[in-house]
């Protein structure tokens, strides 16, 4: 997987040099269905060494004391500002709209996914996020997250069958989409192609590898391992230690935290995306 990171980076930031631009690219961008705007985010050059990647603590944390406490639902309060709720229409509109498959299952599902894929851009696109976990905001460490953060709703989503599933795959289709953009925007277009097969890999890769931690026969350390890799490495070779491992152990007992948290978020949350993951806005509060 690294040695596609290294490649697919080198393409990217040769493309930019060869067009003098800046690579300043608005992270997901959603597309003319109606997707939202977020906030765009900066793609600087790769680090020499993954040290640098969370050597910056901007916040006074101690990571040994987060993501410790019981784990409880995501689920949005009924009276929140910031659920999403389903439009509802009377009269000749309505009737105009069923005609239109408006209120069909796979247009609800779509609807639900595009919610769903705003919660995950939301907790990637925080700058608690990296400062918690002491991570610059690169492409890589963004993708890393962004990558992370879908497996957990892919994986609650698997839990209710095929329904679950179906609903997967919208989600999945609005990421994909929203990625291409965000490399498009960032210069490539005559290599676009190849890049998204490389990250498809790599999506592919890291999701097989998060599932295979989380198999109850599995040593905890495991899940601990695969984060390293996939989110805070540049080198496969090198191993974590001092903040960087306190980070790494904070991230795993983090994504294992919002799977038991995702699990006890009941279905109607989930398909509407009326939920949100656990804040990190406020370090010594871990919900």
């Amino acid at each position: 997987m690294l040695p596609r990171w290294s490649r697919a980076i080198t393409q990217l930031y040769r493309v930019g040099s060869q067009r003098k631009m800046e690579f300043k690219t608005d992270l997901y961008v959603f597309s003319s269905r109606s997707y939202s705007k977020v906030a765009a985010a900066e793609v600087p050059t790769p680090t020499d060494h993954s040290e640098k990647i969370y050597a910056s603590e901007k916040q006074e944390v101690n990571m040994n004391k987060m993501f410790w406490s019981k784990p409880c639902t995501l689920a949005l309060a009924p009276d929140s500002k910031l659920r999403v709720e389903e439009p509802k229409y009377d009269g000749i509109k309505r009737i105009i709209l069923t005609m239109m498959l408006f209120y069909s299952k796979q247009s609800k599902s779509i609807r639900g996914a595009n919610v769903i894929y705003r919660r995950v851009i939301s907790q990637v696109d925080k700058p608690a996020t990296y400062d918690v976990f002491s991570l610059e905001k690169t492409f890589k460490t963004t993708f890393s997250l962004l990558v992370l953060h879908m497996w957990l709703c892919l994986r609650r989503l698997k839990e209710e069958g095929k329904d679950g599933v179906e609903l997967g795959q919208y989600l999945y289709e609005i990421y994909n989409h929203d990625l291409e953009l965000r490399v498009s925007k960032a210069g490539v277009n005559l290599l676009l192609s190849r890049w998204m097969k490389d990250l498809e890999k790599i999506f592919y890769g890291n999701i097989v590898a998060y599932d295979a931690a989380m198999v109850p026969e599995v040593k905890q350390e495991e899940l601990q391992n695969v984060i390293w890799r996939n989110v805070f490495s540049e080198d496969s070779s090198l191993k974590p230690t001092g903040t960087a491992l306190h980070a790494v152990q904070a991230m795993s007992r983090y994504v294992r935290r919002e799977c038991s948290c995702m699990s006890l978020t009941d279905k109607e949350a989930i398909f509407s995306g009326n939920f949100m993951f656990t804040s990190l806005e406020k370090p010594t509060s871990n919900r």
